[in-house]
């Protein structure tokens, strides 16, 4: 059990009966006398693949689901669905593309670093690292002199997966993406 102040993105908790994945959080303090804490909590149901919104006041108590995360390797997709090795007792298995929709922008063939969400011996989703790095695929070209500015520019990358990255970037380059949010954190390497 956990209390409103406990709560953190990334967090499965319980919400209606349902296993919700903690997604974003805003606080909300009162300046009148008298009036309590409020946690606005956006996550999504790991079942229904819904958004859920959910208002708690200070008090309250928050249930866990008794869930089990297990590392897995993401090995390849096909028409079939994505295919995942479960690295403990490397078991195969396969969700669909509606299941991981969101997670799918991430993946790259044979990545580590994934769990998988297991719910009463049925995997109920995935769980990325916080930021994974991703190939450049296309771009408009890199403007010289640039590093300097702030401005932006839209990048595909290797997944499809578009995000907005520095004007000095370049196709081919590798980034470091938030998984969350899908934000460009930095380039890698050289």
């Amino acid at each position: 059990m956990l209390t409103p102040g406990e709560l953190k993105r990334g967090l499965i908790i319980d919400i209606d009966g349902a296993p919700s994945v903690v997604e974003n959080i805003v606080v909300q303090t009162p300046s009148s006398r008298g009036a309590a804490t409020l946690w606005k909590v956006r996550a999504r149901d790991l079942k229904l693949k819904r958004k859920v919104d959910k208002v708690y006041k200070a008090g309250d108590v928050i249930a866990v689901p008794n869930f089990e995360k297990r590392a897995v390797q993401f090995l390849y997709h096909d028409a079939s669905g994505y295919h995942f090795m479960d690295l403990t007792n490397y078991d195969q298995f396969t969700l669909t593309p509606e299941s991981i929709e969101e997670e799918s922008q991430y993946l790259v063939d044979s990545m580590e670093g994934i769990s998988s969400l297991v719910l009463d011996e049925e995997i109920i989703g995935i769980e990325l690292p916080l930021t994974v790095d991703l190939k450049v695929v296309e771009c408009a070209p890199a403007l010289r002199g640039s590093s300097a500015t702030g401005r932006t520019k839209p990048a595909t990358l290797e997944t499809g997966l578009v995000v907005q990255v520095p004007e000095h970037l370049a196709s081919g380059a590798t980034i470091r993406v938030e998984t969350g949010t899908g934000r460009f954190i930095q380039r890698v390497g050289g």
